[in-house]
Protein backbone atom coordinates (compact mmCIF):
# COMPACT_ATOMS: atom_id res chain seq x y z
CA UNK A 1 0.00 0.00 0.00
CA UNK A 2 2.99 2.29 0.63
CA UNK A 3 4.57 1.97 -2.26
CA UNK A 4 1.56 2.47 -4.70
CA UNK A 5 0.82 5.49 -2.72
CA UNK A 6 4.26 6.42 -3.20
CA UNK A 7 3.89 5.29 -6.72
CA UNK A 8 1.13 7.93 -7.66
CA UNK A 9 3.08 10.74 -5.37
CA UNK A 10 5.58 10.82 -7.59
CA UNK A 11 3.54 10.19 -10.85
CA UNK A 12 1.29 13.08 -9.62
CA UNK A 13 4.74 15.22 -8.88
CA UNK A 14 6.00 14.89 -12.00
CA UNK A 15 2.88 15.76 -13.99
CA UNK A 16 2.37 18.75 -11.93
CA UNK A 17 6.21 19.76 -12.97
CA UNK A 18 5.75 18.74 -16.69
CA UNK A 19 2.18 21.16 -16.37
CA UNK A 20 4.08 23.90 -15.06
CA UNK A 21 7.33 23.53 -17.31
CA UNK A 22 4.92 24.01 -20.47
CA UNK A 23 2.93 26.39 -19.22
CA UNK A 24 6.19 28.26 -18.88
CA UNK A 25 7.02 27.58 -22.38
CA UNK A 26 4.18 28.36 -24.07
CA UNK A 27 4.17 31.93 -21.86
CA UNK A 28 7.12 32.78 -23.56
CA UNK A 29 6.61 31.66 -26.91
CA UNK A 30 3.42 34.08 -26.83
CA UNK A 31 4.65 37.09 -24.17
CA UNK A 32 6.69 38.55 -27.15
CA UNK A 33 3.05 38.11 -29.95
CA UNK A 34 0.69 39.43 -26.95
CA UNK A 35 3.14 42.87 -26.23
CA UNK A 36 3.31 43.32 -29.90
CA UNK A 37 -0.47 43.34 -30.46
CA UNK A 38 -1.06 44.72 -26.97
CA UNK A 39 1.27 48.21 -28.43
CA UNK A 40 -0.85 48.32 -31.91
CA UNK A 41 -4.17 48.70 -30.23
CA UNK A 42 -2.38 51.30 -28.17
CA UNK A 43 -1.10 53.16 -31.32
CA UNK A 44 -4.31 53.12 -32.79
CA UNK A 45 -5.79 54.15 -29.59
CA UNK A 46 -3.02 57.11 -29.54
CA UNK A 47 -3.65 58.06 -33.21
CA UNK A 48 -7.93 57.91 -32.44
CA UNK A 49 -6.73 61.64 -29.80
CA UNK A 50 -3.51 62.84 -31.72
CA UNK A 51 -3.18 62.45 -35.30
CA UNK A 52 -0.77 60.67 -36.92
CA UNK A 53 0.57 63.70 -38.58
CA UNK A 54 1.28 65.80 -35.74
CA UNK A 55 3.72 64.15 -34.64
CA UNK A 56 6.80 61.27 -35.65
CA UNK A 57 8.56 60.14 -32.43
CA UNK A 58 7.19 56.93 -30.85
CA UNK A 59 5.23 58.10 -28.13
CA UNK A 60 5.23 54.12 -26.42
CA UNK A 61 8.77 55.26 -25.78
CA UNK A 62 8.05 58.64 -24.87
CA UNK A 63 6.31 57.93 -21.76
CA UNK A 64 6.09 59.98 -18.11
CA UNK A 65 4.32 59.37 -14.79
CA UNK A 66 2.90 62.43 -13.22
CA UNK A 67 0.91 63.76 -10.36
CA UNK A 68 -1.77 66.05 -10.32
CA UNK A 69 -5.18 66.40 -9.35
CA UNK A 70 -5.98 68.06 -12.64
CA UNK A 71 -5.55 64.34 -13.83
CA UNK A 72 -7.40 62.74 -11.32
CA UNK A 73 -6.15 60.77 -7.87
CA UNK A 74 -2.73 58.76 -8.00
CA UNK A 75 -0.60 58.09 -10.82
CA UNK A 76 -0.89 59.06 -14.31
CA UNK A 77 0.91 58.23 -17.35
CA UNK A 78 1.61 61.32 -20.25
CA UNK A 79 2.73 60.55 -23.63
CA UNK A 80 5.03 63.32 -24.65
CA UNK A 81 4.23 63.66 -29.01
CA UNK A 82 7.05 65.38 -30.70
CA UNK A 83 8.07 66.21 -34.17
CA UNK A 84 11.64 66.35 -35.47
CA UNK A 85 12.41 66.20 -31.24
CA UNK A 86 10.12 69.04 -30.69
CA UNK A 87 7.54 68.54 -28.45
CA UNK A 88 4.10 69.87 -29.66
CA UNK A 89 1.83 68.19 -28.13
CA UNK A 90 0.58 65.33 -25.08
CA UNK A 91 -1.60 62.05 -25.00
CA UNK A 92 -2.47 62.45 -21.21
CA UNK A 93 -4.61 59.24 -18.84
CA UNK A 94 -6.92 61.07 -17.17
CA UNK A 95 -9.42 60.21 -14.69
CA UNK A 96 -13.48 61.63 -14.51
CA UNK A 97 -14.18 60.75 -10.98
CA UNK A 98 -17.63 62.14 -10.53
CA UNK A 99 -19.60 60.22 -13.04
CA UNK A 100 -22.88 58.76 -12.62
CA UNK A 101 -21.91 55.04 -11.42
CA UNK A 102 -18.39 55.85 -10.58
CA UNK A 103 -15.14 56.70 -12.28
CA UNK A 104 -14.60 57.33 -16.19
CA UNK A 105 -11.20 56.54 -17.39
CA UNK A 106 -10.09 58.99 -20.67
CA UNK A 107 -7.39 59.14 -22.88
CA UNK A 108 -6.73 63.06 -23.82
CA UNK A 109 -4.64 64.63 -26.67
CA UNK A 110 -3.93 67.97 -26.50
CA UNK A 111 -1.41 70.50 -27.57
CA UNK A 112 0.37 72.86 -25.34
CA UNK A 113 -1.33 75.82 -26.58
CA UNK A 114 -5.14 74.95 -25.10
CA UNK A 115 -6.38 72.78 -27.99
CA UNK A 116 -7.73 69.45 -27.35
CA UNK A 117 -7.12 67.32 -30.16
CA UNK A 118 -9.11 64.32 -29.44
CA UNK A 119 -10.68 62.47 -26.41
CA UNK A 120 -11.29 58.92 -25.75
CA UNK A 121 -13.02 56.90 -22.91
CA UNK A 122 -11.35 53.68 -22.02
CA UNK A 123 -13.15 52.59 -19.10
CA UNK A 124 -16.48 52.98 -17.36
CA UNK A 125 -19.23 51.75 -15.17
CA UNK A 126 -21.89 54.21 -16.64
CA UNK A 127 -25.75 52.95 -17.62
CA UNK A 128 -26.65 51.18 -20.86
CA UNK A 129 -28.97 52.86 -23.06
CA UNK A 130 -27.94 56.19 -20.77
CA UNK A 131 -24.61 57.42 -19.90
CA UNK A 132 -22.93 54.66 -22.01
CA UNK A 133 -22.69 57.27 -24.93
CA UNK A 134 -19.66 58.26 -24.25
CA UNK A 135 -18.62 55.54 -25.91
CA UNK A 136 -17.52 55.87 -29.61
CA UNK A 137 -19.08 52.86 -30.70
CA UNK A 138 -22.02 53.86 -29.45
CA UNK A 139 -22.40 57.58 -30.25
CA UNK A 140 -19.91 60.32 -31.61
CA UNK A 141 -20.06 62.25 -28.83
CA UNK A 142 -17.22 62.13 -27.57
CA UNK A 143 -15.44 62.99 -30.98
CA UNK A 144 -16.62 66.50 -30.53
CA UNK A 145 -13.72 67.76 -28.31
CA UNK A 146 -11.59 67.31 -31.02
CA UNK A 147 -10.47 71.15 -32.30
CA UNK A 148 -11.73 72.65 -29.38
CA UNK A 149 -9.66 75.62 -27.59
CA UNK A 150 -10.36 76.20 -23.99
CA UNK A 151 -9.79 80.01 -22.59
CA UNK A 152 -8.81 79.34 -19.54
CA UNK A 153 -10.28 78.12 -16.27
CA UNK A 154 -13.14 80.17 -16.84
CA UNK A 155 -14.07 79.21 -19.92
CA UNK A 156 -17.91 79.11 -20.01
CA UNK A 157 -18.37 76.79 -23.27
CA UNK A 158 -16.45 74.11 -21.73
CA UNK A 159 -19.70 72.74 -19.83
CA UNK A 160 -23.38 71.17 -20.75
CA UNK A 161 -26.17 72.93 -22.52
CA UNK A 162 -27.86 72.85 -19.41
CA UNK A 163 -25.12 74.59 -17.26
CA UNK A 164 -24.81 77.24 -20.32
CA UNK A 165 -22.16 75.52 -22.39
CA UNK A 166 -21.29 74.43 -25.97
CA UNK A 167 -21.27 70.34 -25.53
CA UNK A 168 -24.65 67.89 -25.20
CA UNK A 169 -25.89 66.53 -22.38
CA UNK A 170 -27.86 63.05 -23.18
CA UNK A 171 -31.40 62.60 -22.70
CA UNK A 172 -31.96 61.28 -18.75
CA UNK A 173 -28.06 61.33 -18.17
CA UNK A 174 -26.82 65.32 -17.36
CA UNK A 175 -23.93 63.79 -14.96
CA UNK A 176 -22.20 61.42 -17.44
CA UNK A 177 -21.15 63.96 -19.53
CA UNK A 178 -20.65 66.78 -17.25
CA UNK A 179 -18.01 64.87 -15.86
CA UNK A 180 -16.32 63.68 -19.07
CA UNK A 181 -16.52 67.84 -20.05
CA UNK A 182 -15.23 68.78 -16.91
CA UNK A 183 -12.24 66.06 -17.01
CA UNK A 184 -10.95 66.79 -20.51
CA UNK A 185 -10.87 70.61 -19.74
CA UNK A 186 -8.45 69.94 -16.34
CA UNK A 187 -5.89 67.83 -18.60
CA UNK A 188 -6.21 69.87 -21.38
CA UNK A 189 -5.27 73.03 -19.13
CA UNK A 190 -2.60 70.43 -17.57
CA UNK A 191 -1.05 70.17 -20.75
CA UNK A 192 -0.13 73.79 -21.28
CA UNK A 193 2.06 73.51 -18.16
CA UNK A 194 4.17 70.51 -19.05
CA UNK A 195 6.96 72.17 -21.60
CA UNK A 196 8.22 73.60 -18.52
CA UNK A 197 8.04 70.21 -16.63
CA UNK A 198 9.85 67.83 -19.24
CA UNK A 199 12.87 68.21 -17.64
CA UNK A 200 11.79 66.62 -13.84
CA UNK A 201 9.18 64.32 -15.43
CA UNK A 202 9.89 60.95 -14.10
CA UNK A 203 9.79 58.57 -17.24
CA UNK A 204 7.84 55.39 -16.94
CA UNK A 205 9.53 51.93 -15.53
CA UNK A 206 12.08 54.35 -13.51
Amino acid sequence: MLKTIRKHGITLALFAAGSTGLTATINMMTKTTIDEQAALQQKVLFDQVIPADRYNNNLQNSCFVVNSPALGKGAHRVYIARMDDTPVAAILEATAPDGYSGAIQLLVGADFNGTVLGTRVTEHHETPGLGDKIELRLSDWVTHFAGKSIGGENDAHWAVKKDGGDFDQFTGATITPRAVVNAVKRAGLYAQTLPAQLPQLTACGE
